[in-house]
Order: C-alpha cells, then structure tokens, then sequence
C-alpha cells in the first residue's frame, strides 16, 4: 500500500514538472514576429480608423488589437528593439 502512495505522488510530480515546462515554453516570445504581426495590424487598420470608422467595422477581433497593445507595452518595457508605443 504504502509502494502504491510513493509510486502515485512522483507519477503526480512528473506531470507538474511536464506541465511546468511546456508552460515555460509556450511563455517564450518570439519578439520581432510580434512586433511585425502588430506594425502590419496597425497599417491595415489606421486608414479606415482615420476616416472614422469604427474598430467592429473595420473588421478586426478585439483580441488581437489588444494582444498587440499588450505585446507593444511589454516589449517597450523590456526595451525590445522596434518596439514603439500605441
């Protein structure tokens, strides 16, 4: 009984320690692929924002114009080359 306990809590700690670095992965930031994918979300958007419409109808998801200014705001935190504030 008590080999059991022992065997289940290091099968649990390994799914934490697995789960805890694909986590760390996926955190990893591939900076200047960003910054490119919102410098061209903010060229396709700028023109139509300017002549008054609005971001529902330019036709955009308020994710990803969030996520950008997210990105843009860490990135010129972190003081990544290319970064400039929306």
């Amino acid at each position: 009984m008590k080999g059991m306990r022992v065997m289940r809590a290091s099968y649990v700690a390994l799914m934490v320690l697995a789960l805890m670095s694909s986590r760390a992965a996926a955190a990893v930031i591939d900076w200047q692929a960003e910054l490119q994918r919102c410098r061209a979300l903010r060229e396709s958007v700028a023109p139509l924002l300017q002549a008054g419409e609005g971001i529902s109808a330019v036709g955009r998801s308020n994710r990803s114009i969030r996520r950008c200014i997210w990105i843009q705001r860490i990135a010129v935190r972190r003081k990544i080359p290319g970064a400039e504030v929306w």
